[in-house]
């Protein structure tokens, strides 16, 4: 089994040294990076299992390669940053970061951090590595949702986590506390409104009628279910 690769994209050296050193004691591979355009030049060659992003980087804002991380990468994505403000954690959660964290940190939270969402693996390693449902496919070893007719449309690692979530668990309501639970979140409007949006783009992306959801019911109140029937294979 190959050794996760883990990115730190930052401006400063101390904090890229620090992460490095946490993250290779506790048996990661690492690359560290100070600028966005460095980052991504390394991306060509190279495919992260994580990247630790920061937000304040002096070639570009870090939010900007957060989503594109998330549906391209196909990496876990946490973003590591000095702006505390619910705002910055929702947009960037809303942009498909799974994890947010805010500095100054303890190395090793971002570890053990790193090391929850690692833990639960890739989706087929645990059910099969495709999900058939409703006329749909949803290939979780390539991030992408398949109809009928062999299109495809991308969608990122969080709102895999989320739609696995639904499908290892049909017709059975799902809590919000229980979401949390699952996909290793902090209870918080920032969570909740991340939440909405995953939900929200994966309907989309299922071609759902936002007023009338065949496969993603709202309980209000309560929670979400949903409502198709999934083979794995």
């Amino acid at each position: 089994m190959t050794t996760p690769l883990v990115t730190i994209l930052d401006d400063e050296p101390a904090i890229r040294t620090m992460l490095a050193d946490a993250l290779e004691e506790a048996g990661y591979r690492t690359m560290a990076f100070g600028r966005a355009a460095q980052f991504e030049a390394a991306l060509r060659t190279t495919t992260p299992d994580v990247c630790l992003v920061d937000l304040s980087l002096p070639d570009r804002d870090g939010l900007s390669l957060v989503h594109r991380l998330a549906l391209e990468q196909g990496a876990i994505v946490i973003i590591i940053s000095g702006r505390a403000q619910v705002q910055d954690r929702v947009t960037g959660l809303e942009l498909g970061a799974d994890d947010y964290i805010i500095k100054p940190f303890e190395p090793a939270e971002v570890v053990a951090r790193i090391r929850a969402r690692l833990r639960r693996g890739p989706i087929e390693a645990q059910t099969g590595e495709v999900a058939q449902f409703n006329g749909w496919a949803a290939h979780f070893d390539r991030y992408v949702l398949e109809d009928e007719a062999g299109d495809e449309t991308p969608f990122s690692h969080a709102e895999g986590e989320v739609l696995r979530l639904f499908l290892e668990r049909p017709k059975r309501l799902i809590s919000r506390q229980a979401m949390q639970e699952a996909l290793g979140g902090q209870a918080s409007e920032s969570f909740d409104r991340a939440m909405d949006v995953r939900i929200s783009r994966l309907r989309t992306k299922l071609r759902e009628d936002p007023k009338n959801p065949r496969l993603i019911k709202t309980i209000y109140g309560a929670g979400y279910i949903f409502l198709g029937d999934v083979n794995w294979g």
